[in-house]
């Protein structure tokens, strides 16, 4: 993964992002693929912090607006718990909002008939039930607004 990151050091640009410029990192389709599976294996096994940086290479490697709204999402998940972790229930909403807003924008934008899913980067074998995660961030959240953040409310599965 290293060498992957290392190789995109030199194309530095920007994309459009909400009418901001963010950063872009070309980085090939296979290389996004391995950051993808990297990153969903560390979060499944609860390392959220290292689920963000694993994914954070393949967020800036792609200027696809929907490829991008699914890593920032998944990066704004992953970030919601090392926050939990940390007990800072403001920075749980504020991530989850911001996972829940991506990941929308990302099942929006998914192809005719697959409204809902969104297949891994480079149409690997994985999809992601987008729907799905985004109703368990709802849940979490009004879980937070009922004044529930001392509950542990646990990551939701993908």
């Amino acid at each position: 993964m290293t060498s992957d990151v290392a190789a995109t050091r030199g194309a530095r640009r920007t994309v459009l992002q909400d009418g901001r410029a963010k950063a872009y990192r070309p980085m090939p389709a296979a290389a996004r693929r391995r950051a993808f599976a990297a990153g969903l294996a560390a979060y499944r096994r609860g390392d959220f912090f290292e689920a963000h940086e694993l994914l954070e290479p393949a967020w800036m490697g792609t200027d696809d607006p929907a490829e991008r709204d699914l890593y920032q999402g998944l990066i704004k998940l992953a970030a919601a718990y090392v926050h939990e972790v940390r007990g800072n229930p403001l920075g749980i909403a504020k991530n989850l909002l911001g996972a829940r807003r991506r990941l929308s924008a990302a099942a929006d934008s998914s192809r005719p008939g697959t409204p809902t899913r969104r297949r891994a980067p480079g149409q690997g074998a994985e999809t992601l039930d987008l729907s799905a995660i985004v109703r368990a961030i709802d849940e979490r959240l009004a879980q937070l607004e009922a004044g529930s953040a001392s509950v542990r409310l646990g990551p939701p599965t993908i």
